[in-house]
């Protein structure tokens, strides 16, 4: 592998790692300026970000103006904000077809609280089409990362990702807790833990109110490997 696929890879990594960043857009009301705001996002099918943002919020307005945005996101849970891993994902954001039921459930089912807020409060979801990225991976490890390199489509069907979500949910606590053990992941035994969703590089596990991602060993490209994968980690020492 490469470096610059590697950096890709740590970069992609990363980005499917954490649940929201800082969104950067122009601002309208003080012209030349960026305005920044938290923004909760998961992936779509094609690997890029979706966002649900309200039409009352200012940086839908500035959207709306100028769709040219950032996407920050940062590793957590380190001493030293500087020596971070971080990724700037720099793109255009356009709004997702209201009959695109694949994206919003996989949305909701990430963050199940805001099912029906495009609903109550006039929110619509937006995808960000990636330009170009830039990974800090630490010390002298600044790389750009194209398009071709960072984006990696998700390999399984809704319904296909559903149902091995489920039948983990379902069938699965014993193997999921031991994933959690396995990755340090904090959890309370009397709380039910849920997959949430799985591509072709990892799957997120929620421990109460947090999501965890975790990665595979290997990529995966169907449910047999998925299988083989979840099957392999179940069986590794803590």
């Amino acid at each position: 592998m490469s470096k610059t696929e590697q950096a890709a890879k740590r970069a992609r990594a990363l980005f499917s790692s954490q649940e929201h960043g800082v969104l950067s857009t122009h601002s309208i009301d003080m012209a030349g300026y960026p305005f920044g705001s938290i923004t909760p996002y998961c992936l779509n099918r094609d690997g890029q970000p979706v966002i649900l943002i309200s039409n009352l919020a200012q940086h839908t307005h500035n959207i709306l103006a100028n769709n040219k945005v950032s996407l920050i996101s940062s590793e957590r849970d380190v001493d030293d904000a500087q020596a971070a891993a971080r990724i700037t994902y720099i793109g255009d954001a356009t709004p997702i077809d209201s009959d695109d039921v694949d994206t919003a459930e996989r949305y909701y089912r990430y963050f199940p609280d805001s099912r029906d807020f495009h609903k109550t409060h006039d929110f619509n979801f937006y995808v960000i089409d990636l330009v170009r990225a830039r990974y800090i991976g630490g010390f002298g490890k600044i790389y750009w990362v194209e398009k071709t390199n960072f984006l990696k489509a998700n390999p399984f069907s809704m319904q296909e990702e559903n149902d091995m979500v489920n039948h983990m949910n379902n069938d699965h606590q014993a193997a999921m807790q031991h994933y959690c053990d396995l990755f340090d992941i904090d959890h309370d035994n009397g709380i039910k833990l849920s997959m949430i969703g799985i591509d072709s590089e990892g799957f997120h596990l929620r421990a109460g109110s947090k999501l965890h991602r975790i990665e595979f060993e290997s990529p995966v490209s169907n449910a047999v490997e998925v299988r083989q994968a979840v099957v392999e980690l179940a069986k590794r020492p803590a």
